[in-house]
């Protein structure tokens, strides 16, 4: 069974930095793609994902302020997030897709307040 674990997870200003890591039990790469999602009431969506090639793609309304990235050797990925808004303010969802399966973590809080 695939287990993921968020962490990075916090409180912060507008305009401040957080990194969000997402382990994996497994070998990232066996997988065809990771992501991060972003739950506010009403509906979890996609922020930012990579492919197993390496493709990332972004939502609009973070693009030029997230990064997605990967480390293979230590079964991680991060998402670097700056020029934090509290429109970003939710909990965030690591997930991983094979065929045609999801699996996700169990989410970690991001709240960007004065």
């Amino acid at each position: 069974q695939v287990q993921l674990e968020e962490s990075g997870g916090g409180s912060v200003q507008p305009g401040e930095s957080l990194r969000l890591s997402c382990g994996s039990s497994e070998n990232i790469f066996n997988f065809n793609s990771m992501g991060w999602y972003r739950q506010v009431p009403g509906s979890r969506d996609l922020v930012a994902s990579i492919n197993v090639g390496g493709r990332t793609s972004y939502a609009d309304s973070v693009k030029d302020r997230f990064t997605i990235s990967r480390d293979g050797a230590k079964k991680v990925v991060y998402l670097q997030m700056n020029s934090l808004k509290p429109d970003d303010t939710g909990v965030y969802y690591c997930n991983a897709k094979i065929l045609r399966r999801d699996y996700w973590g169990q989410g970690t809080q991001v709240t960007v307040s004065s």
